[in-house]
Parts: structure tokens; sequence; C-alpha cells
């Protein structure tokens, strides 16, 4: 007798740095992308959708990926053989767009964008392999006063967000100071050079997250990691080490005292000086602005993971701190940045096209909302048409848009319970009101709206529609025609 084959039960489970979202986490993240696409809009912003993916190589090489091509982002190859990937932020895509249809686009171009990107780098808490973005972007502005807005929009979104002063900063700074710095310690300007140079940023990019020691170590032989992992170093000499901390450690309270305490350490580098020169224009338009009351300082220790950066760079950090679940202080640090990119577009034009612009990490932003406890549910969910007569549900969808045209959220029960299933799925959808028209309202042509502030407390103590009409807790009766005045009552006690 041959064996019954078992059928095969895959285990329901998510990938690790990959997050579900449902009721209030999403619509929190969807609030949060309203808010700022609303600042980008009023700032004169157009919308832009890329797709996302994107062939390898027109993405670049701006992640960690020295050894393969899909090291830091998820990649594959086509049919064609071509190496194709998803896109791991919205800027690396947007650079394609311009080149693709340079010509035709008005220039300044400002647009902002919002989607999904992914990483295929090592989760964390907060820190996840999939998040989503919003960005604004100006393509065909060279000077600082385009920096400097970007660094104004940032605090406008982060106010819009939710954030009062105090809360947040922005934290400024511009690649071409450390750039003068590395010169100054003999990082050459070659392509071993350029993957040192890179190595020095994402070190430094874990400033704030691991602290000085840990930060030494990966700018000289590397570190190894509680989990065991072991990340290669920069490979600077003590000397360089000292340097480089040294630079990112010259911040002081106030702009002007941060760029006194920076000007000795560019010594006669052009490229230190082009980059004071820079954050001094960038300081003077945040001050005349009104945003140097604590919404925007220069940080020396800001200077963005990714590899594309060219001038000023920028990073929205969050102030405010909860604790983990062993009491120890948490926070949550950056929840977007930006900064210029000059050379990106001339990967493909061969001519340098000036770029600015600013992500918003939405994920990470909610996420440090949830954990303040700041998420908060909706005040209710929809009001709730109980479907008790099969043969009535067009009736029961005429109320419902009946709702919906006065502006008041509503649904009709889709499911195949009785009377005391609907009532426990409306307690579950935190609906304020049901609306009941069984056949005694119909043939009297009336309706009946439930008030269900003790909704939980009551749904187990109504078992059927008899018990309903003679118990009538908390509810109104009233012709059909005063349905949407009936509900207006039920949601205002």
């Amino acid at each position: 007798m041959s064996k019954k084959t078992k059928n095969f039960r895959p285990r329901a489970r998510r990938p690790k740095g990959f997050e579900d979202r449902y009721g209030a986490l999403a619509n929190a993240e969807n609030a949060l992308i309203g808010a700022a696409a609303g600042v980008y809009h009023a700032h004169g912003f157009e919308p832009l959708s890329t797709c996302a993916l994107e062939y390898a190589d027109c993405l670049g090489k701006f992640l960690p990926d020295d050894d393969r091509p899909n090291e830091g982002v998820f990649a594959f190859t086509d049919d064609d053989q071509q190496w194709m990937a998803l896109r791991y932020d919205l800027t690396a895509p947007l650079a394609r767009f311009v080149a693709e249809n340079y010509d035709p686009l008005p220039k300044p171009l400002r647009r902002f964008a919002v989607g999904p990107v992914w990483r295929n780098e090592k989760p964390g808490p907060g820190r996840f392999r999939e998040f989503i973005q919003v960005d604004a972007d100006t393509v065909g502005a060279p000077g600082p006063a385009a920096d400097a807005e970007m660094i104004m929009l940032a605090a406008d979104v982060m106010k819009a967000a939710g954030l009062a002063n105090g809360e947040y900063v922005i934290r400024i700074n511009n690649r071409k100071l450390l750039d003068a710095v590395l010169a100054g310690i003999g990082v050459a300007d070659t392509d071993e050079g350029a993957i040192q140079r890179l190595r020095v940023l994402r070190a430094i990019d874990k400033l704030d997250r691991l602290g000085a020691d840990a930060v030494a170590q990966l700018l000289g032989e590397g570190r190894k990691d509680a989990s065991g992992d072991y990340t290669k170093g920069a490979g600077l000499d003590a000397r360089g080490i000292n340097a480089v901390l040294a630079f990112t450690q010259a911040g002081r309270a106030g702009l002007e005292a941060t760029l006194s305490a920076l000007d000795p350490l560019m010594g006669a580098s052009d490229t230190g000086k082009d980059g004071m020169d820079e954050l001094r224009a960038i300081a003077e338009t945040v001050q005349a602005c009104g945003y140097d009351d604590g919404r925007a300082m220069i940080d020396p220790s800001i200077v963005r993971g990714l590899g594309y950066y060219t001038g000023p760079v920028f990073e929205a950090d969050l102030r405010i701190e909860t604790k983990n679940e062993k009491g120890e202080p948490v926070r949550f640090g950056s929840a977007g940045g930006g900064g210029r990119y000059d050379d990106l577009i001339a990967r493909f034009r061969g001519q340098p096209v000036p770029a600015t612009g600013f992500s918003f990490g939405v994920s990470r932003f909610a996420a440090a909302l949830h954990a303040l406890g700041r998420l908060g549910e909706e005040a209710h969910g929809p009001v709730v048409i109980l479907a008790l007569e099969a043969d009535q549900m067009t009736s029961y969808f005429a109320m419902a848009n009946e709702l919906r045209a006065a502006n008041i959220r509503a649904e009709v029960y889709m499911g195949g319970s009785g009377m005391k299933a609907q009532m426990k799925y409306a307690d579950k959808r935190n609906a304020p009101a049901v609306v009941i028209v069984g056949e005694d309202e119909r043939a009297s042509g009336e309706v009946t709206v439930k008030n269900l502030n003790l909704g939980k407390q009551l749904s187990g103590q109504i078992k059927d529609n008899k018990e309903w009409r003679e118990g009538r807790p908390a509810q109104t009766s009233g012709a059909r025609q005063a349905l949407v005045n009936m509900v207006r009552e039920a949601l205002n006690r």
C-alpha cells in the first residue's frame, strides 16, 4: 500500500528587515507622505515616478559593493545577462531620467518623488531593507542658495510631520572639507583611493550609532561587531585616524563658531576653501530666513554614507528620546538627509549637471513615532451598515453612499455571519456607530443607529435582533430620510 503524499505547506514568515504595515502604522506613513509631499508641492516641485528596477550600471556603484555587483543592493541578471537591481534610493533613478530626457525638461528642474527603496544591508532597530522615501531635488541650480533652500525645506518637512522646534535639527556639512582633510593625510586621487575614501565615509556615518572608538577601528584595520561580523576598515594610519576624528569633532555651538573652528583644519587647500565659502553662503541664507533658531547647525561629523555627494550635505536629526525594553535611553538619529551631487548626471552626459536634493525617510520616522507612542489611532473606524437581509444589499449600499457623500466614512458588512458576529466585527473595526435596517425597520420606513461608545462591552450581551430592539441601549430610531443626521448625532456624542 503506497503512502499518501503529504501536501507541502510553507511556513508563513516575513523576511528579515522587511515590515508589514497595517492600520495605524500604514495610516501614519500615508499621513507623513502627504505632509512631506504637501511641503514640496507648496515650494513648486512637480511629481515624478520612476521604475523600481534599474540597470545596475545606471544606478552606479555608490554603495559598498567592491566585490560583486549586487552587494548592498538586491540584484539579478535578466534574459540578456545584464545586471538589474532594485533602486537603493530615488536620486540615482532621477539622474537616469534627467539624462534620458534632458533637452525637453525645464532647467532648473524641481521634482519630488515618493516610493519604496531597497538596501541589501544588515537590518536593525528602525533600520529596514525596504523603506519609503519622499524626495525633493533641484537639477540645474549650481549655487549654494539651492542647497540652503533644501536645508530649509527639510526643516519645513520636519515641522509638517509633527515635530516641534527642539525635537529636530538639520545638521549641515560639506564633503569638500573632508576631501581636503583626506588629501592632507595622503589619500590618493585614484581608484584605490576612491575605495578608501568611501570606507572613511561609511565609518564616519556610523559615528552617532557606534561612537568614536568603534569608528576609529573602522578608519583603521577594521572592526568585529557583537554578532561576530567583521567590517574591513579604511586602512588609515594613526595620524590619519586622529586627523579625521579631529575634523568630525570640530563642531561648536552656533554657525559662526563652528566655521571659525573649521578654518584652521583646511590649511592651504583650495578644495577646503571652496567648501568653507559654500558653507558660509548657506549659513548666511539660513540665518537671514530665521532657521538658525535651533533648526539648523553646522556639524562636521555629517558626511552621508552614499558616495555620489560632491559638496554640501545635511541630515534631519531627531532629538527626541525614548527608552527600550531594558529601560535604556534610545535616540533615533537621522530621519532624512541629502546634499549636492553635481557629478551623478555627468556619468551619462559627460558634462557636469549641478543638482541638490533632500530625502525624507518615512518608514524610519513612522517607526520612531510608534516607539514614542505618538503614532496614535484614528479617532474611529468607519460606520458599519449591518447586512441583516441578503436580498437588501442594494439598499445597504445606497445608505453607505449617502453617508460617504456627507463626508462620513462608511462601509457595508460583507461577511456571511449573523447579528452577533456583525457587532463584533464593528467593534474590531473601531466603528463609532452601526446602522440597523432589518425586516421591521424596513416595513416602517425607519433606520436604527446604534452608538458604539460601549461597543466591546455590549457586543457580548446582544444575541439577536429581538434583544436589540427590546434593550435599545444607546440607540435611536427614525425615518430613513434622517439617516445622515442621526449618524452625525451619534458621532458627536
